[in-house]
């Protein structure tokens, strides 16, 4: 088991084998979930309290809330990680990861940088976007290959399964970046390495380039490899010049927030005061990756446009959806005026 196996490496918690070896143990369930639009396969590890509150849940839906969801499951797995003293199990490969991305941000903006029509350059940025998303140790599948031979973003941008993705509303959003319709936006952000500094900050650094606000909301606390606020913090203090520029591009209009949310997907109806004062104003939300973006997200509705882009990595997110094993999702939702 993926998660055992990284908890066992874990060398800031004493005993770390043997308390993989009760969070194993606890694997108890492998339950059908439904939830939202999608039906997944959930595997859950949980103890016996955790136990007893999944056949609880089955028996009786509303004995806890209502009928289990991916918050509700998600928070339990972290729960049980925390309580046996995991508190970031993905650290050592996530900086790893944050430090090989970091040297190769200033080619991949450069590369972006080179392409003079604008809406080539756009859809090269929103490629990027998605061949960082691949970047997912939630995935069994793409964590296996990770652990094996490693990705390689620049490779996998130009290997994108073609438009038309499953949901593609590329056309639509690129027509309102023409009119720049937008003058704050608000990115939560998914993983660490290639997704958030390969990925989302060369979008976002356009989006400043354009004169707009960009909020950057990462997670409060880690999950899987998540990146949390703390990190991206010392990421971009990493990225910056000594005149807080991102690579002649200026950050004064950039922010980045704590969302006050400490899983892989994300309820937006509880996110923390200082994100949802921030984004007030905003006319953009995006989420992005499949756990916030499609699992949890994708028929959210909002005051302002929406956008929720993610790669599809499980494959029952991919039968459900019609489309293929990473396939693309770039659902853009317009508010009328």
């Amino acid at each position: 088991m993926f998660i055992e196996k990284r908890a066992e490496s874990d060398t800031t918690v004493p005993d770390a084998p043997a308390r993989a070896q009760k969070f194993a143990e606890r694997y108890l369930f492998c339950a059908e979930i439904r939830f939202g639009f999608n039906i997944s396969i959930i595997t859950l590890n949980l103890g016996r309290r955790y136990g007893g509150i999944l056949e609880d849940w089955k028996k009786d839906p509303e004995s806890h809330g209502g009928p289990p969801d991916g918050v509700s499951l998600g928070r339990a797995r972290e729960h049980l990680l925390r309580e046996l003293g995991f508190m970031d199990i993905f650290k050592k490969v996530k900086d790893e990861e944050n430090a090989k991305a970091i040297s190769l941000f200033p080619e991949v903006v450069s590369l972006s940088d080179a392409i003079e029509d604008e809406g080539e350059r756009l859809q090269n940025l929103v490629r990027g976007m998605f061949a960082g998303n691949i970047f997912d140790l939630g995935s069994a599948q793409l964590a296996e290959v990770f652990s094996r031979d490693g990705l390689s973003f620049l490779a996998t941008s130009q290997n994108l399964v073609p438009r038309p993705w499953v949901i593609d509303d590329l056309d639509s959003f690129q027509s309102n970046w023409f009119k720049n319709r937008w003058k704050k936006a608000v990115i939560f952000v998914d993983n660490s390495g290639a997704d958030i500094i390969l990925g989302i900050l060369p979008f976002a650094r356009e989006m400043l380039r354009r004169g707009m606000q960009v909020v950057l909301a990462a997670n409060d606390l880690p999950a899987i490899n998540d990146v949390t606020y703390t990190e991206l913090t010392e990421i971009l203090s990493q990225l910056k010049d000594e005149d807080g520029q991102l690579i002649g591009v200026d950050t004064s209009k950039l922010v980045i927030a704590n969302s006050g949310n400490d899983l892989a997907v994300i309820d937006m109806s509880s996110v923390s005061q200082e994100l949802a004062d921030i984004s007030s104003d905003a006319d953009l939300v995006i989420i992005e990756g499949m756990g916030r973006g499609i699992e949890t997200n994708l028929y959210a509705q909002f005051k302002c446009d929406s956008l929720k882009i993610g790669m599809v990595k499980h494959i029952e997110v991919a039968e459900f959806l019609g489309g293929r094993l990473y396939d693309c999702v770039f659902k853009y939702n317009e508010v009328q005026s």
